[in-house]
């Protein structure tokens, strides 16, 4: 059975910093993305990052250079250590996971992308005041 399990949300005032934790078990991918995304009251879930089966990582734009994605292999653990949050930064937070599926390429060879998540944990909430 697979399991998300996120931790580490809370409140802070704007400038403050937190890291998520996101620990998971169960899934069998050979090779896998996990992301984090987040959610506020009224707005569509966005991707915030995500990191590739190579450790490769992206972000949205909206926290670049303050948001930092990482993941311990030994732990089966996600992090998303978060700095400089701004209000509105503040939604619920979720990681999930996706298979990094092999696509073969037009004329020969093969690359990876992250398929669809299929996996979500339960979220976690982050409160920034101004």
């Amino acid at each position: 059975q697979v399991q998300l399990v996120e931790s580490g949300g809370g409140s802070v005032q704007s400038g403050g910093s937190l890291r998520l934790s996101c620990a998971a078990s169960g899934y069998t991918y050979s090779k896998s993305c996990m992301g984090w995304f987040r959610q506020a009251p009224g707005k569509e879930r966005e991707k915030v990052a995500e990191i590739d089966s190579d450790g490769d990582t992206s972000y949205v734009d909206s926290v670049k250079g303050r948001f930092t994605i990482s993941q311990d292999n030994a732990k089966n653990t996600l992090y998303l250590q978060m700095n400089s949050l701004k209000p509105e930064d503040t939604a619920m937070y979720h990681c999930a996971a996706a298979q990094d599926k092999r696509h073969k390429k037009p004329f020969r060879g093969y690359y990876y992308a992250c398929d669809e998540y299929s996996y979500w944990g339960q979220g976690t909430q982050v409160t920034v005041s101004s």
